[in-house]
């Protein structure tokens, strides 16, 4: 009780506190979502990091102001422009409500935000984030749940698959395509799985990743159900003389797009099977610089991976195909842009079961990833590391969101 009075009134001292001062800006990763709650209209400020404190909403009458803090404007300035409808102490105490709550970039914000990654990096184990919304949070529904999913799938031909290209996108909307994909791989029994997987929020630490797209991490890998564990003598020998390599692993603290795989493997392997999990972040200076810095870390870090490389090996890559429509920043409706996107995701995905990398990279810079295929990293990374593997596209589908006038795409590739 002591330690939480004393965490509080440390707290307490790095909220802003000035009449005079600029106001530090509202956070630009934060989306404020217009919402009605009990007939009220409030504003909803949703936090994809997580730090700012759960279900945090306002008024929606507080909009006027919210959208004077800027980082230019001091309380004293925005007071005047009220015409003395609201007075400095109210207003200094409004801007300390949001502060305490972590909506502005201040000291307090990044002091908070930054001992969150310090004590997740220091833990031996990656808790799951995605139980309870995406799929059953209870052992014995997430059983029924996998269940039901592979049900109706008919028992695969045993051939010698490699790896399997498949989607991230959310279980509730991607379910029988990813029962399709993954029921290919029942008859294998790997004893090290290596998952390339799609990193979204890298970007969210430039100071720690800048120059370093590969990230792995070397905690234990917990589901309600089941956890995996790491293989550290793997990691060991990656990370050796590793440039572009790290296993510093705050990005990993929220991502989804290796907890899914793992949730689909952990039905269809019962065995005891070891994984590598390693996030690959952007390899856009590719595009733009085809034999630079990047290129040259994506080319020892692949050869690396085949280096290493066993027989009872397996590799997942993790990745969704194209983002379209205005919740990605498009300027009209996703349904006007498909007939566009399925032609890039259609040439994308023929180059990637020839399994040619040249030609993958060509068809990325010749639009500039304009539809934002988040799965190039990790399955650019893979075919680089095993050119000999040849593919086979298993599906191929859109999940539309009209209420954001949005899509996403996604598909599967069998590589052996």
């Amino acid at each position: 009780m002591l330690e939480n009075e004393r965490t509080k009134r440390m707290n307490d001292t790095l909220l802003f506190d000035s009449y005079t001062s600029p106001i530090p800006e509202l956070r630009r990763d934060i989306q404020v979502i217009p919402v009605q709650n009990n007939g009220t209209s409030v504003l909803y400020f949703h936090d994809v990091m997580g730090y700012t404190t759960p279900n945090f909403a306002l008024d929606s009458q507080t909009e006027t102001v919210l959208s004077l803090i800027n980082g230019k404007t001091s309380v004293k300035e925005i007071c005047d422009l009220s015409n003395g409808n609201i007075s400095q102490d109210e207003l200094l105490e409004f801007v300390q409500l949001l502060d305490q709550h972590r909506i502005l970039n201040t000291k307090h914000f990044r002091t908070f935000s930054n001992r969150i990654e310090k004590e997740f990096e220091k833990l031996s184990v990656r808790k799951p984030i995605l139980n309870g919304s995406s799929y059953p949070d209870r052992e014995e529904e997430i059983q029924q749940y996998l269940n039901d999913l592979y049900q109706d799938q008919s028992a695969a031909t045993a051939q010698s698959f490699k790896a399997l290209y498949a989607p991230h996108i959310d279980l509730r909307v991607g379910e029988e395509q990813y029962a399709e994909a993954f029921s290919t791989l029942k008859h294998l029994q790997p004893k090290r799985v290596v998952i390339l997987a799609t990193s979204h929020y890298a970007g969210y630490f430039p100071d720690q990743y800048e120059g370093t797209p590969f990230i792995g991490s070397e905690k234990t890998f917990r589901l309600p159900h089941r956890s995996f564990e790491t293989d550290q003598a793997y990691l060991k020998k990656l990370a050796e003389n590793a440039p572009g390599f790290t296993l510093s692993d705050r990005a990993h603290r929220i991502e989804h797009s290796i907890e899914i795989h793992l949730l689909l493997i952990s039905e269809i392997w019962k065995h005891d099977v070891e994984i590598v999990p390693i996030l690959v972040g952007s390899l856009d200076e590719m595009m733009y610089h085809p034999e630079g810095d990047i290129a040259d870390k994506l080319n020892r870090f692949s050869k690396k991976l085949n280096k290493l490389d066993t027989p009872d090996t397996f590799y997942l890559i993790s990745g969704d195909l194209s983002h379209i429509g205005k919740k990605f920043g498009d300027s009209v409706h996703a349904d006007l842009m498909k007939p566009n996107v399925e032609q890039i995701d259609k040439r994308f995905l023929n180059a990637s079961v020839r399994n040619n990398p040249e030609d993958l990279l060509s068809e990325i810079s010749e639009h500039f990833d304009s539809s934002r295929i988040c799965g190039f990293p990790p399955l650019f990374t893979f075919m680089n590391a095993f050119p000999e593997l040849h593919g086979e596209q298993i599906n191929y589908h859109w999940w539309d969101e009209q209420r954001t006038e949005s899509a996403v795409s996604f598909g599967s590739i069998l590589y052996k």
